[in-house]
């Protein structure tokens, strides 16, 4: 199976450039001018990624993402051309997964979607073209009540599906992989991100509270994930 890529931009020279970049690369790609129009069919019928832009009519990229992570964690990588930072830490903060400032090059767009692929997908070679189980799969981690799956995008608490982004899963997973240890918030910047993407500490913040409140919305006792103040975070033993 080949993978889907949606992109969804008001800008028709963009949409058609990017159409023939991944169509030449191997997606299927299905494009759409109108985020209204677009937020219909990406919830009917999901892609494995998305590429949204953040100023276009009638709803922006910020709300479409907003409203699209109520039912689906699909990766999406914003397209912005404003130079306000708030942007990207509203757009971090609700689950986007990578930026790009217009005017971009495709090139770097093209590198960034196979980036957050392989890290949706856990693996470091994954073909654009492939979607299916790869040679090379990572271990399951099994931390008590929690069960982690990085092949197949599975998180699970007292067996009830936790259902996080991509950064957030590899939040988690950095912290679940060794309980009781202290992770920084570099650490976890560097175990979340790739070196061309600045997030600051407060990214990292929004992220936690919000894998919090996912497992609360499973267990409202759920208190594995502890603060150390000016330190950072652990999972607990």
């Amino acid at each position: 199976m080949t993978t889907t890529i949606a992109l969804v931009d008001d800008d028709q020279n963009i949409r058609a450039s990017l159409e023939i970049l991944f169509q030449s690369e191997g997606y299927t790609v299905r494009a759409y001018a109108d985020p209204v129009e677009a937020l219909t069919a990406l919830i009917a019928q999901p892609p494995d990624i998305a590429v949204l832009d953040i100023k276009m009519p009638r709803m922006d990229g910020v709300e479409l993402l907003r409203k699209l992570r109520e039912t689906s964690q699909m990766p999406v990588i914003f397209l912005t051309s404003k130079d306000d930072e708030i942007d990207e830490v509203i757009g971090f903060s609700i689950g986007a997964d990578d930026f790009i400032r217009k005017p971009f090059s495709t090139r770097l767009l093209s590198e960034r979607v196979k980036a957050v692929l392989r890290r949706a997908r856990g693996g470091p070679n994954m073909d654009p073209a492939q979607s299916g189980p790869q040679e090379g799969d990572r271990k399951v981690v099994t931390r008590g009540l929690l069960t982690l799956d990085p092949n197949r995008h599975i998180c699970a608490w007292k067996g009830k599906p936790v259902r996080l982004t991509v950064t957030e899963f590899l939040l988690l997973q950095a912290l679940a992989q060794r309980p009781g240890f202290v992770k920084s918030r570099d650490q976890l910047m560097d175990a979340a991100y790739d070196d061309s993407v600045y997030v600051d500490d407060r990214t990292i913040d929004s992220h936690v509270k919000r894998i919090r409140k996912k497992f609360r919305e499973v267990d409202t006792e759920f208190d594995m994930i502890e603060t150390l103040y000016g330190v950072g975070y652990r999972y607990k033993e």
